[in-house]
């Protein structure tokens, strides 16, 4: 392809992207298998160039003066804004060629003059984070004036973080073999099992990953199935297992004896955790779609040394994988969640045997789904109390404990990670 077909296909693909509440990177993957035929260089090309555009959404839509710009201008002007070319390098690739966008209106021309120019007047805060403005309040209650620190790092592209499968390898051995590969991988700070590469590599042929001795998993999602902390024989449920991340991660550390039981509500999700599930050797394993009034559920009363509830979220801790995502949410969204959130936690509370515990986890940043569901929780259950996270920390890991309160909140300013809460709540004997 010529960079004018790519900045073509970047437009249509963004197009698509924005005209759709569906997530960013499921329509990209659905845009690139209708055209096979693009090469990796250029699928890599269009897609950063799009990835590019919708983590800069917000400003670039001040800078062109419009709340709701086309796709086509926006890549117009991320092409002068973000990669500093000028207005005769964007005539050129915007010049009417075969396979490539139709050329510059006098209009544009003019719009893309002035960009190069002059900076305007400075964004409102809500545009320069990036960051809807209802949002800028929850994120100011819960860190204060690290706030607007914690939002921006939420806009950096993320590293790619790989969790060794202890079944199969060692982190050592792991890190060796990707540098023998002249792969620039270093080993996690938190996670005692995490790999982290700088940027992105095709995973999907790559030997490591498919003989299982490692999967991608961000280092405060391993967190989480870490301090989970089941041992080899506990009965464990992860009840919003999805594609089965943290049930891989989970399982290798019971070193496949005992039992692990991963539910969902969606079939297609708990389907794709099938082929991972072979492929990392895990065998104590089960699969269990669940339905509105299960009585399976019901049945297994006091059943698990541990309850893993996932739950659904706004996923505002995941902002640098999605960066379209934080467009999507809605105060209704919010409400709804939270509803479901209290509905998982009392679904899953009796579950736990005497003894046993409930671990509650969001890839959220937000209080409202995590700190004040956790002690509303609290307030209407007292067969339960928390756990301070350092106690169970001082078990997995021997790194201070990133945590200094109750629970813990990772951060991508403060850890490198995603955002990510976790609660260990402990049923009282």
């Amino acid at each position: 392809m010529t960079p004018s077909s790519r900045i073509q296909a970047a437009i249509e693909l963004l197009d698509e992207v924005l005209s759709t509440d569906r997530p960013a990177d499921g329509v990209m993957s659905a845009y690139f298998r209708a055209r096979r035929f693009f090469g990796a260089k250029d699928r890599r090309a269009v897609s950063d160039q799009v990835w590019r555009v919708l983590r800069h959404r917000a400003r670039l839509s001040f800078a062109l003066g419009s709340k709701a710009p086309s796709a086509r201008m926006l890549v117009m002007g991320n092409l002068v804004r973000g990669e500093n070319k000028s207005v005769d390098s964007v005539a050129g690739l915007f010049s009417g060629a075969k396979h490539g966008p139709r050329p510059l209106s006098s209009d544009e021309k003019y719009l893309l003059d002035v960009l190069t120019k002059e900076t305007g007047a400075e964004a409102p805060r809500a545009a320069a984070l990036e960051c809807p403005d209802w949002l800028l309040e929850k994120f100011d209650a819960a860190f204060g004036d690290d706030a607007d620190k914690e939002i921006a790092a939420l806009g950096e592209e993320a590293a790619l973080d790989l969790r060794v499968n202890v079944l199969k390898s060692t982190r050592d051995d792991v890190l060796s073999f990707l540098k023998r590969e002249g792969l620039d991988a270093q080993p996690t700070p938190l996670s005692p099992l995490g790999v982290r590469l700088p940027a992105r590599i095709a995973l999907g042929a790559h030997e490591g990953f498919k003989s299982g001795l490692f999967e991608v998993q961000d280092e405060a999602s391993q967190i989480c199935a870490q301090l989970v902390n089941a041992k080899p024989g506990d009965a464990v449920i992860d009840l919003c297992a999805g594609a089965g991340g943290k049930t891989l991660a989970i399982a290798a550390a019971m070193n496949n004896k005992g039992r692990i039981v991963a539910c969902d509500v969606s079939v297609g999700r708990l389907e794709r955790s099938k082929l991972r599930l072979r492929r990392a050797g895990i065998h104590n394993a089960t699969l269990r779609i669940l339905e509105d009034g299960d009585k399976w559920l019901k049945r297994q009363a006091g059943s698990f040394d541990r309850v893993l509830v996932d739950a659904p979220c706004s996923g505002t801790g995941a902002w640098r994988r999605n960066p379209d995502a934080r467009w999507h949410i809605t105060p209704a969204d919010l409400a709804n969640l939270t509803a479901t959130q209290n509905e998982l936690l009392d679904r899953a509370a009796p579950l736990a045997k005497p003894g046993g515990r409930l671990i509650y986890a969001t890839c959220s940043l937000l209080p409202e789904e995590n700190t004040a569901r956790v002690e509303a929780f609290l307030g209407r259950n007292d067969k339960f109390r928390a756990v301070p996270v350092a106690e169970v920390w001082a078990e997995i890991s021997d790194s201070p404990c990133p945590a200094a309160g109750p629970f813990l909140t990772l951060s991508p300013a403060r850890n490198g990670t995603d955002g990510f809460f976790v609660a260990i709540l402990e049923r009282v004997p």
